[in-house]
């Protein structure tokens, strides 16, 4: 018997905006690299995997706001949430020290021509970076909405935290075009037709938060409709029947139902 392989530990954040011609909700989302071995192609939110160096973060507590309360692991997945946003996207959750508000767009702009591609290529920690800018991380930015773990039996697992978030004013965000190729701020209507059209690839845990997520008029709405809520843990369960295959998750996970078919019997 194969070896089960243990889930590394990942955030993403959903990052919204008000859209103003229409009464609907924008979210950031990324084109993976078709290169990339996980996803790849892929519209999805930006987020990776836990680092080590985010340890480096939690034990200097001078260095975020919001943690109150929280242990190492809550911490790690919402410091690992906002520093993958800032690599993959350059839109930085965050408020100068001292200071009750997020970061402005123009010193938000400075940190990310100074600092994000020397992150990105691991030349600098994102440790170094708050203390060279005197930033401290919004922790209490972040609103826990859904918590996806990869079915056993995969090659690659992620135990994955997904986080909702309101977009700093005019952060508007772009993609790397290394581990991302496009970028692009779309309502959740918008990209769910764009996987049934196939102009998007939607993985199965994006097509049902973006359902779920479309069911709220705004910003406000989404958080503080999420805000307190419970997160079930989704870990979808591969099962073949006679016309095809199903995946089952949770009926209280809140999603649209339990039962999805993904693939046709071939």
């Amino acid at each position: 018997m194969a070896e089960m392989v243990k889930p590394r530990p990942a955030s993403t954040i959903l990052l919204l905006r008000d859209a103003s011609a229409q009464k609907e909700i924008e979210v950031f989302m990324m084109v993976r690299h078709y290169e990339i071995d996980f996803n790849s192609g892929a519209l999805v939110f930006p987020g990776g995997s836990v680092d080590k160096g985010d340890n480096d973060i939690i034990a200097n507590p001078s260095l975020y706001s919001g943690g109150e309360g929280m242990d190492a692991g809550e911490l790690s997945f919402r410091i690992a949430a906002i520093r993958e946003t800032f690599e993959e996207s350059g839109i930085l959750l965050a408020r100068p020290k001292g200071s009750k508000a997020l970061v402005d767009a123009k010193r938000a702009g400075e940190i990310e021509t100074a600092h994000r591609t020397a992150l990105c290529d691991n030349q600098v920690s994102f440790f170094d970076v708050l203390t060279a800018t005197s930033m401290v991380l919004a922790l209490d930015e972040l609103v826990p909405y859904a918590h996806w773990v990869t079915p056993e039996g995969m090659p690659k697992r992620f135990d994955t935290w997904f986080f909702l978030a309101a977009a700093p004013p005019d952060q508007l965000g772009a993609h790397d075009g290394k581990e991302s190729t496009d970028s692009i701020w779309v309502s959740p209507r918008e990209a769910l037709e764009g996987g049934v059209t196939g102009r998007f690839k939607l993985p199965f845990p994006t097509t049902r938060n973006l359902i779920k997520l479309g069911k709220q008029a705004s910003v406000r709405a989404a958080l503080d409709d999420s805000r307190g809520k419970k997160v079930v843990t989704v870990t979808p369960v591969m099962t073949k029947t006679a016309t095809g295959r199903v995946l089952r998750i949770p009926l209280e996970a809140g999603y649209d139902g339990d039962v999805f078919e993904v693939g046709a019997a071939g």
